[in-house]
């Protein structure tokens, strides 16, 4: 399979998705306007679903409506989008699991193909690529940093996706219970992306449509906090699940400027056969040393991060992929 490319999905014909316990699960926060919207299609797309609406402390209706549509209504206090997926990914069990926000911005009606090409070719996450056609639905600043955030995840983990923040993806079980959930907010998307990556799962990756919300709606994404809070995690994950890369840069940083300022030291005590500078040597030993020790904690971190990927993987083979019936 193809990486970093929009898969064109046949779907096999003899996948009964009644054979699986599958859950939609949907994360809300003031969607009243679109939450029902949003069951609805879900429901007409894939009946064999059990929708589940997590608000998250919602002061609208967006509870009563849920309820009246015929989702199982969960609460978590906890505010932020990371701390519900924390919760859905606790609370729920089922085989498959397709997530999407509770805004009607995603396409339901490609939910059951997504489903299907996951359970056929027998990955763990399939993520659905955003396509828009209105500017409303995608404004230009939130694509650009989408793009600079999945070059930045891309350097460090891997070319594998071309839209890490996307809200709408199916997952398998064993994806699911293996999901250590660290983030508190929109962080979240990056977070699964890289979870999918360090653990090298199968995974693949189709285009969906992605439409403007509702009217009167209201979007509850803060473009620069929320940003900010992105980059923020690539950088906590570089240096979690990549401290070798991460300690080791840091120590050419340090190392750099005070091999420098040695050298620039040293060609003075040969000039002058005396060390005029004695702050300046001082510096510059002290840029080896933390230099050395930065590779130190490189190695040992390096060595602990590889114990706990070892532990979540060991976790995610306890679980069994969806397979058709028949061929497990």
């Amino acid at each position: 399979m193809k990486t970093n490319q929009y898969t064109s999905v046949t779907s096999d014909k003899l996948v009964n998705l009644g054979d699986f316990s599958i859950a939609v699960i949907l994360p809300c926060y003031n969607e009243e306007v679109a939450i029902a919207q949003t069951i609805s299609e879900f429901k007409a797309a894939i009946p064999e679903a059990t929708i589940h609406v997590f608000d998250n402390a919602s002061s609208d209706k967006t509870i009563e409506i849920a309820i009246r549509a015929g989702a199982v209504v969960h609460k978590e206090t906890y505010r932020g989008k990371g701390n519900v997926v924390r919760r859905m990914f606790s609370d729920v069990d089922a085989d498959i699991y397709i997530m999407a926000d509770g805004d009607a911005t995603y396409d339901a009606a490609k939910a059951p193909e997504m489903v299907k090409h996951l359970i056929v070719n027998n990955l763990d996450m399939v993520n659905g690529a955003r396509k828009h056609t209105e500017i409303e639905a995608y404004r230009p600043g939130h694509q650009f940093g989408n793009w600079m955030l999945t070059i930045l995840v891309q350097i460090f983990f891997g070319k594998k996706f071309k839209d890490l923040l996307s809200g709408y993806r199916i997952f398998s079980r064993r994806f699911v219970k293996s999901f250590p959930a660290k983030s508190r907010g929109f962080e979240i998307e990056t977070e699964l992306t890289v979870h999918a990556l360090q653990l090298r799962m199968p995974t693949d990756e189709i285009q969906t449509a992605y439409r403007a919300r509702p009217e009167d709606s209201i979007s509850k994404l803060s473009t620069y906090s929320d940003g900010l809070r992105i980059l923020k995690m690539i950088g906590f994950l570089v240096k979690e699940e990549r401290p070798l890369a991460f300690f080791t840069s840091l120590a050419l940083v340090i190392l750099i400027p005070s091999l420098f300022l040695f050298v620039s030291v040293l060609i003075e005590y040969f000039d002058t056969g005396a060390v005029a500078r004695f702050p300046s040597l001082f510096v510059a030993l002290s840029g080896f040393i933390i230099s050395a020790l930065s590779l130190v904690c490189a190695l040992i971190l390096d060595t602990i991060s590889r114990g706990r990927r070892e532990a979540r993987h060991l976790l995610y083979l306890q679980f069994n992929a969806p397979q058709k019936p028949g061929t497990g």
